[in-house]
């Protein structure tokens, strides 16, 4: 199972929390799979679409409209990807899929969706149990606006009305967090106070956590995907 990195935590949390590809391995089982981390903020990509059965593309603060150099090869490496492995996108994960393969995001003029979300499930898949809706961190100011052409809505909010697509082809994505515990959510969010984030917008976000939430169901239905896919 490849990881392609596409950012990192603050490095103050690092070293409690671990990296992204580390969070996913947590969520997803560092047994479950044959791990293999790609720096794609660093200009790596796997030289063949082969090299792993699957590929999880994480978050990232950087957009997919940033000049970045690595942007545009990640968005032509998902293109050749679709349809030869499983992919998973989260956050921006799912905004660059989105945008790889037609759909369009901007900065939304909605601001920061932040705190723990509930997205309702639109269309159940095959690989989800039978959950009507999720509990899950939320950090994002962008969002897919179009879905790319085929493209199902499975998972939305009034504020995020693509939060989760089903590409076919062996693809989907997620805006929501199901690798964040809580309490790195809240360690980010702490980080971002004062700076991405007014006062009140970090004590309202905060003041959402401390119910239960779904990261082991939606684990679960990740770990699906990738059986089946």
């Amino acid at each position: 199972m490849g990881v392609l990195k596409t950012g990192r935590p603050p490095k103050p949390a690092i070293e409690r929390f671990g990296t992204y590809p580390d969070m996913f391995m947590r969520l997803l089982g560092p047994d479950a799979y044959a791990w293999r981390t790609y720096a794609v903020d660093e200009g790596e990509l796997p030289d063949s679409v082969g090299e792993c059965d699957g590929y999880i593309v994480t978050g990232s603060s950087c957009g997919v409209y940033d000049p970045e150099p690595w942007i545009q090869p990640a968005m032509d490496w998902l293109r050749a990807a679709k349809g030869q492995a499983a992919l998973v996108g989260v956050c921006f994960g799912h905004q660059l899929m989105a945008e790889a393969f037609g759909g369009k995001v901007i900065k939304s003029p909605k601001g920061w969706g932040v705190g723990e979300h509930e997205y309702e499930v639109l269309r159940p898949r095959p690989w989800m149990d039978s959950a009507q809706s999720i509990r899950l961190p939320a950090s994002h100011q962008d969002q897919v606006v179009e879905p790319p052409p085929g493209a199902e809505i499975f998972a939305a909010s009034e504020f995020c009305t693509m939060g989760g697509l089903d590409y076919g082809d062996r693809a989907i994505s997620l805006q929501l967090h199901p690798e964040f515990l809580p309490e790195y959510a809240i360690a980010l969010i702490e980080h971002r106070r004062g700076d991405r984030y007014t006062q009140e917008q970090a004590d309202a976000a905060i003041h959402t956590y401390g119910r239960p939430d779904d990261r082991e169901r939606v684990g679960g239905w990740i770990r699906n995907f990738l059986a089946t896919a």
